[in-house]
């Protein structure tokens, strides 16, 4: 299928046309990835760069440097790819960099190497400035600016912009908004110089968990971790009712908790899950949606959780692992009320799996390829075990290269290290500027104490209901997800909205979680869900449609979320185990009647009184508490006895009727 085609919303099914095209449907609804295909000696510079990049975040996990100075070095890295890899225009050159592309990327990297070279310089000075670093911070705030406009888009940007409008029009600002203001030299000391600017502790996360995650997750991908998902995943389901669907769950709820891209996930396991939905029978909006929730839940399922919960772990000052802990059960939630609603949904359809004969031999699978979960369990046990993620994501690193010489087709070769370690870069610097640009936001904040202004607008406009604030901060979340990725969107969420939750007594990692849960399901929430869209352009369907099947499909995630508010028990965040046990078990008996509600199968075809009895049933379950438990189970024994005698007297007749057939020829 070629691009031009992919450019249209209503192409045919792709297992019609022959292959999509995995980059075209990237660039199409993924920005991130939109940037320049580059050959000849360009192409050797870039690659030259971005493996520097890498082997330097490698040799720093070993070697510590001072923070700044390495969030300097990061930083400048980030803005030389971007400003070479990423057109400046669309008219710009799409096979090379321009001359004005080389230009920004030295001036970025004086601009920022400056601050390497000269901090301690500056330190010594007592941070007092001089007219040349007030210059060289001046065109550090233009390029990452303009690196963040190239290669994320304009909203983010802009919402940096009005940030730091408010910062210096403080004095001119009306009501309660008004502040002292701030000169333009204060702005740029504070967001070159301090530390809760633009080197603050947003793009610190990117520098050293955030890249080095990434580059596991690349050098996972390098060995054939991702075949080993998809092969097995269709080894264990592929076989069972609606195996595919299943088997789609598996394989992207896997790889997308190691990517942390929703998008980017769709648009490469979605190739190959999608199309095999559709052949055994699955509607093409149904199979693009399963697809887009089930990549959209790997962003919060432990143990690596995209990039933002390491963000969380760090505004939070709490072990990483406490963030592992707290994401098992609403992770489970999710993805086993998607489980059971293709399942029912191909109860309903009559749909079958894949014969047995034609699935991969699980034994085999596990023989080549098992050995690449040897870094996983390696990366978890140093994290329980009190490592830092940094020393845990370097030793994981090694190991992955380690073992991928104990099987020859997984072996890596001198060229695929140099790929891998190109990609994990080039995988990486679209967070990093966006930490880096939200760095303006969170200086502000810091400045003015506007978030706390606004957190208090929030509560005023919900009169401290706890409810609406739960609501206005989902919107919030929801509106920022459309314009800006889930790391950006959680660390705005986390700084806006967050304390107006933990004003009203939620504690800070429930509310955390919370913004962070919306953050990720913004990218299925319509009428901006990109995940769905990415989906859409591989089944050649509507993206409203796949957009609201998806929204359908993961309903679970918009309601977990409030539930652990009430319940935070749900989150682990209690020493009460059996309370614990209880409530995760009733959650899962929620979330079961929640997917027959929604597909509308049970036994049979629910009536429309029954879904509304499974509906109420799932709410009651979901909220921990004995007598919401209790009324949960009579609803859900009252439908099962409904479909039961249906079923029979439905099964009696059919006997009865075939008799009468036999006697009669």
């Amino acid at each position: 299928m070629d691009q031009n085609r992919l450019k249209e919303q209503g192409e045919k099914n792709p297992d019609q046309n022959g292959k999509v095209d995995i980059e075209a449907i990237s660039k199409k609804f993924d920005i991130e990835t939109r940037y320049r295909d580059i050959k000849g000696k360009a192409g050797l510079l870039i690659t030259a760069i971005a493996v520097a990049m890498s082997a330097f975040h490698l040799f720093t996990a070993a070697f510590p440097m001072v923070s700044t100075q390495h969030r300097a070095m990061h930083l400048a890295f980030t803005l030389v790819l971007i400003f070479l890899l990423y057109p400046g225009r669309k008219k710009s050159r799409k096979d090379k960099p321009t001359v004005f592309d080389y230009l920004f990327a030295i001036v970025a990297a004086v601009s920022t190497g400056y601050l390497v070279v000269m901090f301690e310089t500056i330190a010594i000075r007592g941070m007092s400035t001089t007219t040349l670093d007030l210059v060289m911070g001046f065109i550090t705030m233009v390029a990452v600016l303009e690196a963040t406009r190239r290669c994320i888009g304009i909203e983010l940007p802009v919402l940096a912009l009005l940030f730091l409008g408010f910062a210096y029009l403080g004095p001119y600002l009306p009501g309660g908004l008004t502040h002292r203001g701030y000169s333009l030299t204060t702005l740029i000391e504070h967001m070159y110089i301090g530390s809760e600017g633009i080197f603050g502790i947003a793009l610190g996360t990117s520098a050293t968990y955030i890249f080095l995650f990434i580059l596991f997750g690349a050098f996972l991908n390098g060995t054939g971790l991702s075949a080993f998902f998809t092969n097995a995943s269709m080894a264990l389901a592929g076989h069972r009712a609606g195996g595919p669907a299943k088997v789609s769950i598996l394989t992207s709820g896997s790889l997308g908790m190691i990517n942390g891209s929703a998008v980017a996930n769709v648009a490469t396991t979605g190739v190959f899950t999608i199309p095999l939905m559709s052949k055994i029978g699955y509607k093409r909006r149904f199979a693009a949606g399963v697809e887009a929730t089930a990549s959209t839940g790997g962003q919060f399922t432990p143990p690596i959780m995209g990039t933002a919960a390491f963000i969380m772990a760090e505004f939070l000052g709490i072990p990483y692992t406490s963030i592992i802990i707290a994401a098992i059960i609403p992770a489970i939630l999710y993805f086993t009320a998607l489980w059971f609603m293709v399942h029912f949904e191909a109860l309903k359809s009559g749909l079958r799996g894949v014969p047995k004969e034609q699935l991969p031999d699980v034994k085999k699978i596990v023989l080549e390829r098992g050995h690449l979960l040897l870094p996983i369990g390696l990366l978890l046990f140093m994290l329980f075990a009190g490592y830092t993620p940094v020393y845990a994501a370097f030793y994981s690193i090694v190991a992955t290269y380690a073992v991928s010489f104990l099987r020859k087709s997984t072996r890596m070769n001198m060229k695929s290290l140099v790929r891998t370690l190109e990609m994990g870069a080039k995988g990486a610097i679209s967070v990093a500027i966006a930490t880096a640009v939200v760095g303006f936001i969170i200086g502000v904040v810091s400045l003015t104490g506007v978030g706390l202004k606004l957190a208090n607008l929030i509560l005023v406009i919900s009169n401290e209901q706890l409810f609406l604030t739960l609501v206005l901060t989902m919107l919030t979340a929801i509106i920022l997800g459309m314009g800006l990725p889930t790391a950006a969107c959680y660390i705005v969420g986390a700084t806006v909205a967050a304390p107006a939750l933990t004003q009203l007594g939620v504690e800070p990692i429930v509310a955390h979680f919370f913004v962070l849960y919306f953050a990720c399901l913004s990218a299925i929430t319509p009428p901006v869900a990109l995940a769905s869209y990415a989906g859409a352009g591989i089944a050649g369907e509507s993206p409203s449609k796949v957009g609201w099947t998806a929204f359908r499909l993961g309903i679970t995630g918009f309601i977990v979320p409030y539930i652990f508010v009430y319940s935070p028990v749900l989150l682990l965040q209690t020493d009460e185990y059996l309370s614990a046990i209880l409530a995760f078990i009733t959650a899962v008996i929620g979330v079961f009647a929640l997917g027959t509600a929604v597909v509308g199968y049970f036994m049979d075809h629910t009536r429309w009184f029954e879904r509304i009895l499974l509906l109420a049933c799932s709410f009651t379950l979901i909220f921990a508490g004995l007598w919401t438990d209790l009324a949960g189970i009579a609803l859900l024994l009252t439908v099962v006895v409904l479909q039961s005698r249906r079923t029979k007297r439905v099964h009696r007749s059919g006997i009865e009727k075939k008799l009468e057939n036999d006697l009669t020829s």
